[in-house]
């Protein structure tokens, strides 16, 4: 047996043999190889591998997007990917840190002690323009050690009076807040126990005793209440690093034996309770009217102070304050951390003028007695919302 064409054998027509035989005729016939144009031959490298620094094309096929030219077409955009995980990383931070805003203020709202001092009682003044605080200092040396009391001067007194009464006014209209102090020796009517020193009342009976006091004397309804402590407020200013005080001359207790140099320094937190208890002083020949004045002095400094980006974005600074909180400060039982934000700017707008402050109007540099015909004046102002009139601020 033999392969191929065999001699003699009739060729097929598409190869030149006799037709009627093979591929049918008139059909063109199978061009030789070396009729054929020469085909691009593949390519010798591997087209996997690419010069160094050239990204891979993973796209479609360059039809796609157009004529391809000499090279491929144009490539589709490229997706923002690390912009997209930039702000996803952002989004996260912001996430977490709100969350732990709202738990702070969780935790510091159900941690501040409570007490029951606002309550309703047969011929309490009724509600009236703007809201009123009631803030109180009191002067109780309950849990400090023997070092605490020698350190802060406070002496060994027993029970509980107030160095401080203030009234918080916080207006509804255009007119500014004001800050009313109330020297503690002001002899005034005690529901049950006659007349004594208006500071008796809250050793008599406490917050309650001492509101319904306050709010017989002045006619003036309170709407809420605040208290801090001796040890809690100078906790609160070594927290934040002590509040600058520009103290115009030299002050010494000849009572309690503390002393503050003059010039601009920071007080912390014992010099800053002498400062705003010193009475028995040459730098304080008024008593308690110099007393008070300085008392607001200083609250505005603080106020300033805690607000300030200094200590709100200092974590150092921050944390310390927000942990020493609610164990120097007492609030009603209807009061929680949102009703100190108005609390706070009237505070804060002592140190710009933006705050009115002044002091009961008295009779005499003793501040006994109330003079009755400004007092009204003052107060009936407050209960109204209108301008207190220049003649009965008392500083």
């Amino acid at each position: 047996m033999s392969y191929g064409h065999q001699q003699g054998a009739p060729r097929r027509p598409e190869y030149g043999g006799t037709p009627g035989r093979g591929r049918p005729q008139g059909q063109s016939r199978r061009p030789a190889y070396h009729e054929t144009r020469a085909l691009p031959m593949p390519p010798t490298e591997d087209p996997r591998r690419r010069p160094p620094g050239q990204r891979r094309y993973n796209g479609p096929p360059p039809d796609e997007y157009g004529p391809p030219g000499e090279g491929y077409g144009p490539p589709p955009p490229r997706r923002p990917r690390k912009r997209r995980r930039v702000g996803r990383t952002i989004g996260i931070v912001l996430l977490v840190i709100l969350v732990a805003l709202v738990g702070t203020w969780f935790w510091l709202d159900t941690s501040i002690n409570r007490v029951a001092a606002l309550e309703d009682y047969p011929g309490r003044p009724a509600e009236a323009a703007g809201t009123n605080w009631l803030v109180v200092g009191s002067d109780s040396r309950e849990g400090l050690t023997p070092e605490e009391k020698a350190k802060l001067a406070t002496g060994d007194a027993g029970g509980q009076r107030t160095d401080t009464i203030l009234i918080a006014h916080l207006p509804d209209n255009d007119t500014p807040a004001t800050l009313l102090s109330i020297p503690r020796d002001s002899n005034v009517e005690i529901p049950g126990h006659g007349t004594s020193k208006i500071n008796a009342a809250f050793a008599f009976g406490g917050p309650k005793l001492l509101v319904q006091t306050v709010e017989g004397a002045t006619g003036l309804r309170m709407d809420h209440y605040a208290e801090i402590s001796f040890g809690g407020f100078a906790n609160i200013v070594d927290a934040i690093g002590g509040v600058e005080m520009n103290i115009d001359q030299e002050m010494h207790d000849t009572k309690t034996g503390a002393t503050i140099k003059p010039g601009l320094q920071e007080l912390d937190g014992a010099q800053a309770l002498a400062f705003v208890r010193m009475r028995y002083s040459a730098a304080t020949p008024r008593s308690d009217l110099d007393r008070v004045v300085n008392q607001r002095k200083f609250i505005g400094a603080l106020a300033s102070e805690i607000a300030s980006p200094g200590t709100l974005l200092n974590p150092f600074d921050l944390f310390p304050l927000l942990a020493n909180v609610p164990d120097a400060l007492t609030l009603d039982e209807g009061d929680h951390l949102h009703n100190l934000v108005g609390l706070g700017f009237a505070m804060g707008g002592i140190s710009d003028g933006g705050t009115v402050t002044t002091t009961v109007p008295v009779t005499d540099s003793s501040a006994n007695q109330w003079d009755e015909a400004k007092s009204q004046q003052l107060f009936d102002a407050l209960r109204t919302d209108a301008t207190i009139p220049p003649d009965v601020i008392n500083n």
